[in-house]
């Protein structure tokens, strides 16, 4: 991630933000597909440090279709979603407007946020494959998934999850659809059970013997070997491998959390500040540690846990090509019968 400016450039822009005049607004609206406790220590840092106040609306699904049926009397202010394909479905339903920002695109790489300033990504995520100890794998590929070598032993949620499907339109973007389509039948060909369940069930049927290797996102690598979710997914997570594959001649496949400006945003002062604040070196130090989740400020610390996963080389393709594949990644799984 070399197009990510120093902590320190970063620093300064988002304190010269941060102490200019305060807001009109004594308060934020966000509506976030992101379940509030994960997102409450965020707000809450934000409200010690500005003053601004933070009313949270959980959506957990058809964010885009809500605020579109409020309309202007919609008390939307920001929209934070944990899939960039979400925040592509804002845009195309024409309930977001530019957010003019120095400080975020100081802090966030070009290829992590949309060229119009209509969303930008607030930290990274990782799609990472677990394996069984016994293998002692060293490293791997996506490509490497769907070799005969693994017929029946890999496990995964739905192939329509959008975890997945990203990783599929991240494949589409690389190589092509043919391609890519044969890529995840070859997939689906080693599997060793219906997908189902989530990332953390992945760990555990490792465990459990009933497949060798699978696909997990990374912030549950530290959920799970932190202790924060129990003392039997800490077993789950200290049990298995975790290696950072790559797409051939990329890098590793990231989804992102993120944010949108809503159009008719009555506090559009604190909406920005909101999101400044979150792409300052504090706020991407709140992601990290509470959330185990990538920064997308270079230098900003990592949680432990992250951190001895090894260095992240973040694929070069900008996210905003993902997004654009989604709707055929969704097609491709179904056209394959990956889920059935």
């Amino acid at each position: 991630m070399s197009k990510f400016l120093s902590v320190a450039t970063v620093a300064t822009l988002t304190l010269a933000a941060l102490a200019a005049p305060a807001a009109t607004a004594a308060e934020v609206n966000v509506y976030t597909t992101r379940e509030p406790g994960l997102f409450a220590p965020l707000a809450k840092a934000f409200t010690e440090k500005t003053g601004i106040k933070v009313n949270t609306v959980f959506v957990k699904d058809g964010l885009a279709e809500r605020v579109a049926a409020e309309g202007a009397a919609s008390p939307a202010d920001l929209l934070m979603t944990v899939d960039v394909g979400v925040l592509a479905e804002l845009v195309d339903k024409g309930v977001t407007r530019p957010l003019t920002s120095a400080v975020v695109e100081a802090a966030v790489p070009a290829d992590l946020r949309a060229a119009d300033g209509s969303w930008t990504a607030l930290s990274l995520r990782a799609r990472l494959v677990w394996a069984d100890k016994a293998l002692g794998l060293k490293s791997i590929t996506y490509a490497d998934l769907a070799d005969p070598k693994w017929k029946g032993q890999i496990c995964i949620r739905s192939g329509q999850h959008p975890y997945n499907t990203a990783l599929v339109a991240a494949a589409i973007a690389h190589d092509g659809r043919d391609k890519a389509k044969a890529w995840v039948a070859g997939l689906r060909a080693n599997l060793a059970k219906k997908p189902s369940g989530g990332d953390r069930d992945v760990a555990r049927d490792i465990l459990g013997g009933l497949c060798r290797i699978g696909l997990g996102n990374s912030y549950y690598v530290g959920l799970m070997r932190s202790g924060k979710g129990g003392a039997e997914q800490k077993a789950w997570g200290d049990g298995v491998d975790v290696l950072l594959p790559t797409f051939v001649g990329g890098g590793t496949h990231v989804n992102i959390t993120g944010a949108a400006l809503a159009k008719h945003a009555p506090n559009p002062e604190a909406a920005r500040q909101l999101v400044e604040y979150l792409v300052s070196p504090e706020g991407q130090a709140v992601y990290a540690e509470q959330n185990f989740e990538y920064p997308v400020v270079a230098g900003a610390a990592i949680e432990p846990n992250i951190a001895g996963l090894g260095r992240l080389a973040v694929d070069p393709l900008p996210i905003a090509e993902i997004a654009a594949k989604r709707k055929d990644a969704s097609l491709v799984v179904d056209e394959v019968g990956f889920d059935r």
